[in-house]
């Protein structure tokens, strides 16, 4: 095989592997989410994509309005997005928590379809310009073959420390010691004394304001938002989050990444068409035959 087109396959193998870290670390910020609320309270808060819409409409407003930098937009849509986390945990689904799982699930479903109508409500229907927050670059490797963009290099190096800081937090610290006992056996957390209510809501703050950045970044990155933005990424990062293990935080990183880079491969050798239908089709396949996910660990129920 001639050198030219070794050296052509090679650049473009790594070429989208790269974009395929780059969307798979926002389908990650995203899953971890689901993944944290389902550890603790075992449902799925599908809401939690339009979440990370908010985040984005957040960090457009922020930019727009108050003029702030990169890092301003991501601290003020994560706040944002934690007050809206708690908020939405304590209207919508506590009083419910020992309801049926068809009664929270239908519930997660209205707060979505609430999220997003209201949002067009208050800010229209049509997809907005988000601001530049920085200024574009393009690094050239390989004689050029190989591009990579400033915008990837802040997206991927925002969300590895995300995850350092959440990592910290969940093995670390008081509140993260408790989720853990907590997602483990609450009965038994609640007779040691820790307080269940705060627990939940601290998870739902720490995986609301991780949706959040990873709006603004999405802003950032394709430069448009739109009120039903949170809709499909919300589907695909719960299809991450299943993948690699729904409850299981490396699950979630592990399925964020690989479903980012197997949509990209999909795309770069096959065609955009089929990357949706690959994303279902991996959800099916591993319900059918690994239902706890990669590193997710089947567990028997006591009778």
């Amino acid at each position: 095989m001639p050198r030219k087109e070794v050296t052509y396959i090679l650049s473009t193998f790594v070429q989208q592997l790269i974009n395929g870290i780059t969307l798979g670390s926002v389908y990650a910020l995203i899953a971890l989410g689901y993944t944290m609320v389902y550890g603790i309270l075992k449902f799925i808060n599908f809401a939690h994509g339009d979440v990370f819409m908010l985040g984005a409409y957040i960090g457009f407003l922020a930019a727009v309005f108050l003029k702030l930098n990169l890092i301003g937009c991501l601290i003020a849509a994560m706040v944002f997005c934690a007050v809206c986390g708690i908020v939405i945990e304590k209207i919508a689904y506590k009083p419910l928590r020992n309801s049926p799982k068809i009664s929270i699930l239908i519930t997660a479903i209205g707060v979505s379809l609430f999220l997003e109508n209201f949002m067009q409500l208050i800010m229209g229907a049509d997809s907005r310009v988000f601001p530049r927050l920085i200024e574009e670059k393009n690094y050239h490797f390989l004689h050029g073959t190989i591009v990579v963009n400033n915008k990837q290099v802040y997206l991927l190096i925002i969300t590895i420390i995300l995850m350092i800081v959440l990592n910290y937090i969940v093995k670390n610290t008081k509140i993260g010691k408790a989720m853990r006992a907590v997602s483990q056996d609450m009965d038994a957390a609640k007779l040691m004394g820790i307080d269940i209510d705060r627990t939940i809501s601290y998870t739902f703050a720490i995986g609301s304001s991780l949706a959040g950045a990873a709006g603004v970044l999405v802003g950032l990155y394709y430069n448009t938002i739109n009120p039903l933005m949170g809709v499909l990424p919300g589907i695909k990062a719960f299809i991450a989050a299943v993948f690699g293990g729904i409850g299981v935080i490396p699950g979630a990183l592990l399925g964020g990444f690989s479903l980012g880079i197997i949509e990209t491969f999909v795309s770069g050798y096959g065609s955009s068409m089929y990357k949706d239908a690959v994303a279902f089709a991996i959800l099916v396949l591993i319900l059918l035959f690994k239902p706890a996910g990669l590193l997710g660990k089947s567990m028997k129920e006591k009778v």
